[in-house]
Formats: structure tokens, C-alpha cells, sequence
């Protein structure tokens, strides 16, 4: 192998500091001594290949990333993330996003590889910096694009969000203020993390918001972190528009019976068979000239309980155990779609089993229990 031993030393530095690494604890999770791993941060020592690979594997990147000039991984856009918001972000955190994006380029190869990435292309042409304007329109252009009537409630949103190419992921962070993020990478493109902390309705809402920055913000650096209370920020001003026409049409929302007569026990009614919150049916009631700013105060004030929300992808059928156990792999950005995506394509030969593990972030040994836990053939 040809190495450029400056730039190695440079981006093996950066990663460890990215992670708030010590030294001792790299040399810990990954077998290489101390000694060495000094020596290839200082250009003392070019690492070995199998050195190289466990480093690989370790930052959950592509190995020819540490041995190219070219751009193999999402190293420059965790950087600029961790730069800008290294104070909000746990030690944890910074791990769970670099397994998201892992996740994420996993899936953007899967599906090539499986001939499934022949999405319905959607772009959206921006007017201006008029930002409510150029969000409600896009949810508007979008829904037409995907085929629902000008009064329908989409209900799948993360795979209407996939598939017009937008990597869609619920990962569970530790710190509750983000609402998600969006983050374009080098090889993936377009994806997007939603907080699996949050509230099951909220999660939708925020799926929305995340993927109207990869519709409207494309265009900028391709790093974006939402945080509760930014909507004075005019990207997340556009964003929030384009959530609630695209989950809350003003049609339907004019079809609801007495639609400008609301109290509370309706509210949380609606809530309930549109799945938000009632803070977002508020705002998008009132949005839509139906309900005065009194009456969207008084609505927000009432909380659907959390014991009527269901997650979509956790099932009665499953044992007490299996339930902790399939929620502890959602948080961790395991969805049906990515993990059936992967079972397909050992099948299909495509992977090996030991990749699929990798893959799924879990030991070889468990793919017998995560195939019973997600209904799928092993």
C-alpha cells in the first residue's frame, strides 16, 4: 500500500478527537498498543494493512478512507457537526451519529446492489428566500409527486421520505433538546436522523421537518441540527411550514367536522387519528385561519397520553422480552426496512453473514434472534 503518512496521521488524529478518544482508550477497543498507535499519529510508523482494516472497522468507515486523498467517508461532515455543536453532543451522541451514518451508507449500498435504488427522483425549485412560502409548497409539490389526493394523511411517512431517496433513520441520542438532523453524505447523499428519545407523534413531525431540510436546504453545507424551540430560524421556519401541510393538509383539516369550532376533548381526538401532537394540530389549525392564537394556546395546553400512542414498528405479538429487545434495536436505528433490506440481500447472496452482523451491529451469534424479532427468514 502507498500511504501519504502526513494526511494519515492528520485524519487519524482527528477521528480519535472527533470521538473525545484517548489514546489508552483506542488502544482498549481496538488490540493495537499504545506505542503504535502514537507512532502513526506522529509519522513515526506506517500502519500495517490489518492495522488500517481494525481502525476501519473501529470509526465504522470505508478502510480506503485512511489511505486516499479522496473524500471515502463522512468524516468532513461530522467534523463540521461536532465543530459547531460539540458542546450538545455526548461522548455517546457522537458515537450514535457515526452509526447512523454507518447505517446509512450500508443502506445506499444495499440498495444499488439490490437494484432498489431507482427512486422516484423529487427536486423542488426554491422562490426566493420567501421560506413559508417555498415550505408549503414543497409539501404540496411532494404530495402530488407521491400520488395523494389534495385531502389525504400520509401514514408511512419514513418510507414516503425513502423513497424519493432520502435515508431515513430513528436513532435514539441522549441529548433530548435535538429533534433530529440532517446530513448529507459524500457517498449515501440525503439523510436524516430522527431522535428516538422523543415522543412517538413528535418523531413524526420531526421526520417531516428533517427531510424538508434535505428539500430545501440542499443547496447549503449539508449539515443541520434541529433543536426544540428554533423556530425563529428561517431554514427551520420553512421547515416547520413544510411538516404540517405535509402531515396536516389544509383540505382535510377544512373536511373535519365544525373545523372552526375546537375544545380540548377534540383536539386530543384528532390528535390522536392524525398522529401529532396537539401542539402541531394547534399550529397548523391556526395556520390555516381555522382557529384564532387563544384557541391554539388552549389546545396546546392538552397532551395526548403517552399510553395511546403506539410506535409502528413495535407489535402486541411480541413477548415482554422480545419488546425490550426489538426497542433497544429501534433506538439503535434498526427499522423493519433496513433490517429487511439486509436480510434480502444475504439471501441474494450479496452479503455474507458475518457482514450482515456488522451490518446490523450486533454479534454473528444474534441473527437468529434478530430474524425471529423482525419476522424475517435466516
Amino acid at each position: 500500500m502507498s500511504f501519504d503518512r502526513s494526511l494519515l496521521s492528520v485524519k487519524l488524529k482527528k477521528y480519535r478527537e472527533q470521538f473525545q478518544l484517548s489514546i489508552s482508550e483506542l488502544s482498549e477497543a481496538t488490540g493495537i498498543e499504545i506505542s503504535l498507535l502514537n507512532a502513526y499519529e506522529n509519522e513515526e510508523k506506517i500502519p500495517s494493512g490489518d492495522d488500517i482494516l481494525i481502525l476501519a472497522d473501529f470509526y465504522k468507515c470505508d478502510y480506503k478512507f485512511f489511505i486516499s486523498n479522496e473524500i471515502l467517508a463522512s468524516f468532513e461532515q461530522t467534523e463540521t457537526l461536532f465543530r459547531r455543536h460539540g458542546n450538545d453532543l455526548s461522548k455517546e451522541d457522537r458515537w450514535a451519529i457515526q452509526e447512523f451514518l454507518f447505517l446509512a451508507e450500508c443502506e445506499s449500498y444495499l440498495l444499488h446492489a439490490l437494484h432498489k435504488d431507482q427512486e422516484q427522483s423529487f427536486e423542488f425549485l426554491k422562490t426566493g428566500s420567501f421560506h413559508k412560502k417555498n415550505g408549503i409548497e414543497a409539501a404540496n409539490e411532494l404530495r402530488q409527486h407521491l400520488n395523494y389526493k389534495s385531502h389525504e394523511v400520509p401514514m408511512d411517512i419514513y418510507q414516503d421520505f425513502r423513497c424519493i431517496g432520502i435515508h431515513t433513520f430513528r436513532r435514539k441520542l441522549n441529548n433530548s433538546d435535538i429533534s433530529g438532523m440532517y446530513i448529507k453524505h459524500p457517498i449515501a447523499g440525503k439523510c436524516i436522523l430522527i431522535n428516538y428519545s422523543e415522543d412517538i407523534y413528535r418523531q413524526r413531525f420531526s421526520a417531516a421537518h428533517e427531510a424538508a431540510h434535505a428539500i430545501l436546504n440542499d443547496d447549503e453545507d449539508g449539515v443541520i441540527v434541529s433543536f426544540k424551540g428554533m423556530g425563529t430560524d428561517y431554514r427551520e421556519v420553512g421547515a416547520n411550514y413544510f411538516a404540517s401541510h405535509y402531515l396536516m393538509p389544509v383540505e382535510f383539516l377544512k373536511k373535519i367536522p365544525d373545523a372552526q369550532i375546537w375544545n380540548k376533548e377534540k383536539a386530543l381526538i384528532w390528535a390522536n387519528k392524525l398522529k401529532v401532537s396537539t401542539e402541531a394540530l394547534a399550529y397548523a389549525l391556526k395556520n390555516a385561519g381555522l382557529i384564532d392564537y387563544k384557541t391554539s394556546n388552549s389546545l396546546k395546553s392538552v397532551k395526548v397520553e403517552k399510553g395511546l400512542k403506539i410506535d409502528p414498528e413495535l407489535t402486541d405479538s411480541l413477548s415482554p422480552k422480545s419488546l425490550i429487545r426489538k426497542k433497544y434495536l429501534l433506538e439503535r436505528g434498526l427499522s423493519n426496512f433496513y433490517v429487511k433490506l439486509c436480510f434480502e440481500s444475504y439471501r441474494e447472496k450479496i452479503i455474507s453473514a458475518a457482514r450482515m452482523a456488522e451490518m446490523l451491529l450486533v454479534e454473528q451469534c444474534e441473527l437468529f434472534e434478530i430474524a425471529d424479532l423482525y419476522k424475517e427468514v435466516f
